[in-house]
């Protein structure tokens, strides 16, 4: 009677089995997380816990053929790995692009994890611009790199406008073929919604509200930027150029002496935007906003991602205001039920990287879903 008790247990005690071993699996991923964003903040921090499966990381720079022109890269391998999973860490708008040290530092932590890591240097966002080109760069690095590993598809981390552009590029057959998991960090779902943020301030929900949020001004002078033709007349073109790009790199004491060659409109322009007055150049932003709405739409997933099939992670910062949390939102619903894996908005993450010192609870939030990340892109 005693055997027959044991054996019509024996299915609880194999269920009680299977759930600790995916506990421990869990923590263990949990634990690598942790370690990886404490090094993301921080690279020289240190513990036992820091310590956990850490590799320490040979760093290579690489150019690879596309279609397009050769493309410049970085790479992070770690040490004493055979076959390590491969993550596509995409830069986002930014004059360092690859080379941006928080890009660098996120770079290195997830390498020291275990993962092999691109990072591609994407020209068009360098020069803070987004355009179709972008996507095939995007798409291109994770081929090369699929093929360069031989071991499977890899993840791409698609990071600010670089996410929205990671989207439109893994709908495409050719390139979805390549990549396991795509992870959008403070992304867009629609690019004309975005700039209106920018001009005006507003943020837009799907469910029809509009809140008043405060944009950073930066992204409007950014949008301009890349939009000059329609701020400034013909003459005054190369000078606007130089003058707003030195001062985007945050190099205003180039783009001073270079105000006084513009013509009187054009310096009333220039000077709204370095004294960070949004406001007196918003009614031109909306109307270039309205003038671009077709390539605004082509270069957004909004409406162009029905056919995603790649497990799809979202992280947003609650703060974040240079592209709004509820972009996430609206990704929300318009990335396919089926690929739709985990969306996070948190206040433990800002525009584009992990806060300091971030209350616990979203802090373990952070670490959880960062965890998944890593779980499937293993």
């Amino acid at each position: 009677m005693r055997i027959g008790r044991r054996r019509q247990y024996w299915p609880v005690w194999l269920l009680i089995l299977v759930l600790l071993g995916l506990g421990l699996n869990r923590l263990r991923y949990d634990l690598r997380s942790y370690a990886l964003l404490e090094h993301f903040i921080d690279p020289q921090a240190d513990g036992p816990l820091l310590r956990y499966e850490t590799y320490p990381v040979r760093i290579e720079d690489v150019t690879f053929p596309t279609a397009d022109g050769p493309v410049r890269g970085r790479l992070y391998w770690p040490a004493s790995i055979a076959h390590p999973p491969g993550l596509v860490v995409v830069h986002g708008i930014h004059h360092l692009g690859s080379d941006e040290p928080r890009l660098t530092n996120f770079a290195r932590a997830a390498s020291e994890s275990g993962f092999a890591v691109l990072t591609p240097q994407v020209s068009a966002l360098t020069d803070y611009h987004v355009d179709s080109a972008s996507i095939a760069t995007i798409g291109e690095s994770a081929k090369w790199f699929d093929r360069r590993l031989g071991d499977g598809r890899v993840t791409v981390i698609g990071v600010s406008f670089a996410g929205g552009l990671s989207l439109l590029a893994a709908r495409e057959p050719d390139y979805a073929s390549h990549i396991r998991t795509l992870v959008l960090m403070g992304a867009y779902d629609d690019l004309a919604r975005v700039s209106r943020f920018l001009a005006t301030s507003e943020e837009e929900f799907p469910d029809g509200r509009t809140t008043p949020f405060p944009a950073h001004d930066y992204g409007a002078s950014v949008f301009v930027y890349a939009h000059l033709e329609q701020f400034f007349p013909l003459a005054d073109l190369p000078v606007a150029h130089e003058a707003l790009r030195d001062w985007l790199w945050e190099q205003p004491e180039k783009a001073a002496p270079l105000l006084d060659r513009l013509s009187s409109a054009s310096r009333a322009t220039m000077d709204a935007l370095l004294a960070r007055r949004i406001d007196a150049v918003r009614p031109q932003i909306l109307r270039a906003i309205q003038a671009d709405h077709s390539e605004l739409a082509a270069l957004s997933p909004h409406g162009q991602i029905a056919n995603v099939r790649i497990p799809v992670f979202i992280l947003h910062g609650a703060d974040d205001n240079v592209i709004p949390p509820a972009e996430s939102l609206w990704l929300e619903r318009d990335v396919p039920h089926s690929a739709l894996r985990e969306v996070l908005i948190t206040t433990a993450f800002s525009h584009v990287d992990p806060k300091k010192q971030p209350g616990f609870y979203e802090e373990l939030r952070l670490v959880h879903f960062l965890g998944a990340v890593l779980r499937a892109a293993t």
